[in-house]
C-alpha cells in the first residue's frame, strides 16, 4: 500500500472506468471518508458508461484517459473494466490492464485494480470474477482491490443490506459506501474511527449537497467487513 510522505499529505489519484466508478458520487466519498486521516485522497475520474478498458486505451467515447494519465502526474491510478469483461474476455481484461499497468508505472504512479462484484442474481461468477482480476494484478504487480468479496461478506452477514438498485448490477448507496471503505483502506492502509451518518459535498462555489446516508449498524458492519477483507488482501 501507498503512504504518504512526510512532505506530502496528499495523495493524487484517478479513476478510470465505467458507471461502477461514477455512480453515486464514488470519487467524492473516497475523497471525504479520507478527510480526517493523515493523508488526504484527491480523486478524479475518466469514464464513460458501459466502458472497457479497450475502449479507454484507444481513447474512444470522447475518452482520454491515456492522456491524462500521461499528463496528469497522479500517485495512483484505480483500473476498472467492463463488469462482464473477467466472464467474457478475461484475456482482454489482461492485455489492455497489462498495457495500462506499464503506462501507469513509466509516469511514476502505482496501479491500483478495482475486482468488481458479481450481479445480484449470479453470486457463483464472483470466483470467476476475480480470477480475471487476480491475473491481470499478478501478471502487473498490481493493487487488487477486493470490493466484489467485500460485497459477498457483508450480505452473509447482513442479507437484509441492499447494495444494488433495481437493475441488479448497479450499486445502491450502501453499496457504493462499502466501495468507497475498500479503496480508502487499501490506498491509506487505514480507515477512520468514526464516521458521520450523512455525507455532504463542497463544490467549488462552497454550494453543500448531500451524497448520501448511512444508519451507523450498517456502518459499523461495513467499516468491520472492509477492514478484514483488505488486511488479507494487501
Amino acid at each position: 500500500m501507498i503512504k504518504a510522505s512526510p512532505t506530502r499529505d496528499t495523495l493524487r489519484v484517478l479513476f478510470v472506468g465505467n458507471s461502477y466508478t461514477y455512480y453515486n458520487n464514488l470519487i467524492q466519498m473516497v475523497s471525504l471518508i479520507s478527510d480526517s486521516l493523515e493523508t488526504k485522497l484527491i480523486c478524479t475520474k475518466s469514464t464513460a458508461g458501459g466502458t472497457n478498458l479497450g475502449e479507454h486505451w484507444n481513447e474512444q467515447k470522447g475518452l482520454q484517459s491515456r492522456t491524462l494519465i500521461e499528463k496528469g502526474h497522479y500517485n495512483i491510478v484505480v483500473l476498472q473494466d467492463h463488469s462482464m469483461r473477467p466472464i467474457e474476455a478475461a484475456d482482454s481484461l489482461v492485455y489492455f490492464g497489462n498495457l495500462f499497468c506499464d503506462l501507469i508505472k513509466k509516469r511514476g504512479a502505482r496501479p491500483f485494480i478495482y475486482n468488481t462484484w458479481s450481479r445480484e442474481k449470479t453470486p457463483s461468477t464472483q470466483k470467476q470474477i476475480n480470477e480475471g482480476y487476480k491475473e491481470l494484478a499478478s501478471k502487473c504487480n498490481a493493487a487488487r482491490v477486493p470490493v466484489g468479496d467485500c460485497w459477498q461478506k457483508v450480505l452473509e452477514r447482513l442479507p437484509s443490506a441492499s447494495l444494488y438498485i433495481s437493475d441488479g448490477s448497479h450499486p445502491s448507496n450502501l453499496g457504493t459506501f462499502i466501495t468507497a471503505l475498500c479503496f480508502v483502506k487499501a490506498i491509506t492502509g487505514k480507515l477512520p474511527s468514526s464516521l458521520p451518518t450523512v455525507f455532504n459535498y463542497y463544490d467549488r462555489d462552497g454550494e453543500t449537497f448531500r451524497i448520501m446516508q448511512v444508519g451507523k449498524e450498517e456502518m459499523a458492519l461495513c467499516m468491520d467487513v472492509v477492514n478484514g477483507i483488505i488486511n488479507q488482501a494487501l
